[in-house]
């Protein structure tokens, strides 16, 4: 149970976890659930998501993305890498769009741990053994060779673009795609856009120079308030290690089973007992 919740604690940063574990090289990982099994290079380019020089430039597309002030939704999460693997773990998330992310873990009938991510820091509490964990995105960034921030975290949920669209982005055409190419500091940034809805379907971020990569890919979209809105989130991250060049992956995923986008601020409950021991 504890290296459970501490795998929690930390993958629900969606990042850094794989840093803590020994590097594997692997080729494809897939998560089950008792319903499905999702394969995550089942995704748009997914075998190459560069842009080639033969692409067609074409004339800048108004990208379809989500306006909002609160969301509330409940989810479950699935995490699997080399020393941790679970499934359809019960997650409650709530967000103050470009603020804040509260998510709280529930085991059987309790919670077991609650996280608060702000542009500045992530927090979380595990209830259980009475510890929190406490990180910067700097200190993040720098340990884990793999560029973190807030709006790559609430893209994750939502699905719009991490990154805003310059007046100028110039876009290209691959097969049913639109592509936004961006280069945010040291990231290179290929958006593709679903040409039926205008929708972001796919996200692979490669930091410069490590080449780490992180890729996200969005299905399942529903309806919601007049929006589309992606159910399901794949998260796949390969870091490659400084010390040996081996690469570890870790793959993720949020299912959304109910999302609701609210005007009335839903309440973000959090506060550090003075009883619980800092662990990180």
């Amino acid at each position: 149970m504890s290296n459970k919740i501490t795998a929690w604690l930390v993958a629900m940063s969606f990042f850094w976890l794989t840093a803590c574990h020994k590097q594997r090289a692997s080729k494809n990982i897939d998560i089950k659930s008792s319903a499905d099994s999702v394969l995550v290079d089942s995704s748009p380019a997914a075998s190459d998501s560069s842009i080639t020089k033969e692409a067609e430039t074409v004339a800048p597309i108004k990208i379809q993305e989500i306006a909002f002030d609160y969301l509330v939704a409940k989810s479950k999460f699935s995490f699997q890498s080399k020393t941790q693997d679970f499934d359809n773990t019960n997650v409650n998330i709530r967000m103050k769009k470009d603020s804040l992310i509260w998510i709280s873990v529930t085991g059987i009938g309790f919670e077991v741990a609650r996280g608060l991510i702000t542009k500045d820091s992530i927090v979380f509490l595990d209830k259980f053994h009475k510890e929190y964990f406490a990180f910067d995105y700097e200190q993040l960034s720098k340990k884990y060779n793999f560029d973190l921030n807030f709006a790559l975290l609430q893209s994750i949920i939502i699905g719009n673009l991490p990154f805003p669209q310059e007046p100028d982005a110039e876009f290209t055409k691959e097969e049913n795609f639109y592509v936004l190419r961006q280069a945010p500091e040291r990231l290179t940034v290929d958006n593709y856009i679903a040409g039926d809805n205008l929708k972001l379907t796919r996200l692979k971020a490669t930091e410069v120079p490590t080449e780490n990569t992180f890729t996200l890919d969005y299905e399942d979209f529903k309806n919601v308030k007049d929006v589309l809105f992606p159910f399901t989130s794949l998260i796949r991250l390969s870091i490659k290690s400084a010390k040996d060049q081996q690469v570890s992956q870790t793959t993720m995923r949020i299912k959304h089973s109910k999302v609701d986008l609210v005007d009335q601020n839903p309440g973000f409950p959090f506060n550090v007992p003075s009883s619980y021991t800092r662990k990180r």
